[in-house]
């Protein structure tokens, strides 16, 4: 038995090997030429975005004919199994289909109960996303550069399995779980949505407010020239779509650095700081991480005391402001291409007084606490689903 169990059931678990329980059958393999039109077709993309599937949130469609249709239909209750996949990570990754109404098709395992009533789909999705199950999934797997799980392998996989009444015992309350977290993640979303449509109307009606002057960004931001070597002074960190941040073990490559005596670009707190090859992926920030060293590539630039920073950082990393600044862009090699410091620094703007940045500022911080807020819960959500999995299964 597991070690968390609702009181009302008592009985030992059974080990069952799944080829008894269920039949096996390969998914639809089309051409290429077939996708996005016709008959819904559920991709993988599907198994790993929806905590189950139905007719509604399929997105793939492919056009077949009806034999070849009812040949890959994919009905209520069906497993459907990732079976190949470039890291054995994702390999094994399971979903239900729990559409009563609609039927559609696969490219994967479908996998079907030999009779529906000996078990509870959702509890068997759940079942085979725990780490006894991916255990055994991923040992299944095989191949040099692209893994794949056969049905042989399948069949060899053992789980224990409960009465039905604890299996949907089971599944009704790790569904609650699952739709506390949509639920979460959509608040999430919805925050994010609001503070950049904030920020791009506010920013859109100071570009348009004629009573305010413009300013260039060399007028209010000084590049900083300060280099130092790694010699414990500062932290060795690193800029990311994340921010600026302390490099950890897995991103540190000082083993290929032959000169000790290599030269750092210094920043510090404030500052606005940008890889000038990847603004096309938004990597511009400001330090809130503290004083450090990086790599001599990056662009950093000190604001003037006459700019709210919280603001400048708002109005630099807001997507319109870079895709206009992208037009700067030069090089030869589209991956590469870079917005030079003194281009970035010629852009001309609209500068609002400095109480007013303060307010708008702030106004968009507290949108991101809460963000951040509810982050915590996710997070916390999240962990306690983990531990049910493994607490209330074999």
């Amino acid at each position: 038995v597991p070690t968390l169990r609702f009181r009302e059931f008592t009985d030992s678990w059974t080990l069952i090997p799944i080829k008894k329980m269920l039949r096996f059958q390969n998914g639809i393999n089309a051409d290429s030429t077939k996708y996005g039109k016709g008959i819904k077709y559920i991709s993988v993309s599907d198994i790993l975005n929806n905590q189950y599937i139905t007719y509604d949130c399929i997105k793939g469609l492919i056009d077949i004919d009806e034999k070849t249709f009812n040949k890959f239909i994919v009905e209520y209750g069906d497993i459907l199994f990732q079976r190949s996949s470039e890291t054995f990570e994702d390999i094994g990754r399971a979903n239900v289909y729990l559409d009563k109404e609609h039927s559609a098709t696969f490219g994967g395992f479908v996998i079907r109960g030999k009779k529906i009533s000996d078990y509870n789909p959702l509890f068997f999705r759940y079942l085979l996303c725990t780490h006894n199950a991916r255990k055994q999934t991923v040992r299944m797997g095989a191949g040099a550069q692209h893994y794949n799980i056969g049905q042989e392998g399948l069949e060899k996989i053992c789980l224990y399995f409960p009465c039905l009444q604890e299996q949907q015992k089971i599944s009704d309350f790790l569904s609650a779980i699952d739709n506390k977290i949509a639920a979460q993640n959509k608040i999430i979303s919805d925050l994010k949505v609001l503070k950049k449509e904030l920020c791009n109307r506010y920013f859109k009606s100071v570009h348009n407010d004629t009573s305010l002057e413009y300013v260039t960004l060399k007028d209010i931001l000084t590049e900083r020239k300060e280099y130092c070597s790694k010699d414990g002074t500062y932290t060795h960190g690193t800029l990311s779509k994340e921010g600026v941040s302390s490099k950890t073990e897995r991103y540190d490559r000082d083993f290929l650095v032959k000169n000790e005596d290599k030269q750092y670009k210094v920043t510090h707190f404030n500052d606005i700081c940008y890889n000038p090859a990847n603004l096309k992926f938004g990597v511009i920030c400001r330090n809130t991480y503290g004083d450090l060293i990086f790599s001599p590539i990056y662009v950093t630039f000190e604001i003037a005391d006459t700019v709210y920073p919280a603001y400048i950082e708002l109005f630099l990393t807001n997507a319109n402001f870079i895709g206009r600044i992208r037009r700067y862009e030069q090089g030869t090699v589209y991956e590469r291409m870079a917005v030079s410091s003194e281009d970035f620094l010629s852009y001309e703007t609209r500068m609002p007084t400095y109480e007013e940045q303060v307010k708008f500022a702030d106004k968009i911080q507290r949108i991101q606490d809460k963000i951040e807020l509810e982050t915590l819960f996710l997070n916390y959500l999240q962990k306690q689903r983990k531990y049910l999995l493994n607490a209330m299964f074999i």
